[in-house]
């Protein structure tokens, strides 16, 4: 068994995770350069070896690099999570919030926002809201009996997500519209803005949390993808093994949300780019998402903060930049069917 699928769960060819390691670290410096207060590269190398201009270590270690980092670890995840879903799910259409984690997500920081909690417990109450979401769905989709389960899980998941935006839209309404509705609305809309490495070191243990179960259960993924039946002649639990990996994607998801509020379209496009690259081998697919992943959204925040006077809320970007790869990919298919 072991031997049969090691073609299918190999790790990406050397070449191209050297050139997608090459071209993150150019993008990492370029984004450290790019900003209101203009950096030179002597200038970053010198702030980097704690030398230097002392104003500019403050905008390399205290604002650029932790931005850099959230964008990293962010689009990353993302893009990991929604590899897994696709495959899990066996539809390339599918994204991260297929269960209802960003609603859920979403309602446990504008809860946060309502009760003018602090900045912590609003991400805390995102992280929470996102697991509490899937975890409902996942209870739920365990009492339902004689029924395909992963169609149970993707309704529940729409039900339960509809349910969350609908508490969101009463808390927005319920909301002081001077000061909470405002603060809800650029959250909602996902944003890196003021982002600190406190921020972040929470985040990041979950992500590689998440990730490392992905990793080491990458082939039994795309037994999965088979259906379960097939998983089952194989002889892979499929009913175990499919609440493990809902559980680290979710995770995944939950946490970098907390982290950066609602950020979509990273989860749908980036996994369809891997997939073109690598071909559908959960193996190849996951580390390839993960750099690409990472890479765009970095691409797109340093736009996000640089392409206007005012800073563009990151889901307007990814929105404006999935939704026309969205129409493409309809289109392709359709063709493909014809």
């Amino acid at each position: 068994m072991g031997q049969g699928t090691t073609p299918n769960v190999a790790m990406p060819g050397l070449t191209l995770t050297a050139g997608l390691l090459a071209a993150l670290i150019v993008l990492a410096f370029g984004a450290v350069l790019i900003g209101p207060y203009g950096l030179s590269p002597g200038q970053v190398v010198l702030a980097l070896l704690g030398q230097g201009d002392p104003q500019a270590q403050i905008v390399v270690w205290h604002i650029r690099l932790p931005r850099v980092g959230a964008a990293l670890l962010v689009g990353a995840a993302l893009a990991a999570a929604g590899a897994t879903y696709q495959a899990l799910f066996r539809n390339p259409l599918v994204s991260p919030d297929i269960l209802g984690v960003s609603a859920g997500a979403g309602l446990g920081a504008v809860a946060g926002i309502f009760l003018s909690l602090p900045v912590a417990a609003i991400q805390g109450a995102a992280f929470v809201g996102g697991m509490a979401a899937v975890g409902i769905v996942m209870l739920v989709g365990a009492m339902v009996r004689n029924a395909d389960q992963t169609l149970t899980l993707v309704l529940l998941g729409v039900v339960v997500g509809a349910l969350a935006g609908a508490a969101t839209s009463l808390l927005k309404v319920m909301a002081d519209p001077y000061d909470q509705l405002p603060a809800i609305t650029f959250w909602l809309l996902g944003s890196l803005a003021a982002i600190t490495t406190r921020d972040i070191l929470p985040a990041l243990p979950m992500v590689l949390m998440g990730l490392l179960p992905l990793a080491l259960l990458r082939w039994r993924i795309n037994v999965l993808s088979l259906g379960d039946e097939e998983a089952r002649a194989l002889g892979v639990e499929a009913g175990r093994t499919r609440l493990v990996v809902i559980a680290a994607a979710t995770l995944i998801t939950a946490s970098v949300t907390a982290l950066a509020g609602v950020v979509g379209w990273v989860g749908l496009v980036i996994p369809h780019i891997a997939r073109m690259l690598v071909g559908p081998g959960f193996g190849r697919l996951l580390p390839t998402s993960v750099l690409i992943g990472a890479g765009y959204l970095l691409l797109v925040d340093t736009l996000a903060r640089t392409i206007a006077a005012a800073e563009v809320p990151l889901g307007v970007l990814t929105a404006v930049i999935g939704a026309p790869f969205f129409v493409w990919l309809l289109a392709r298919g359709r063709r493909g069917w014809s």
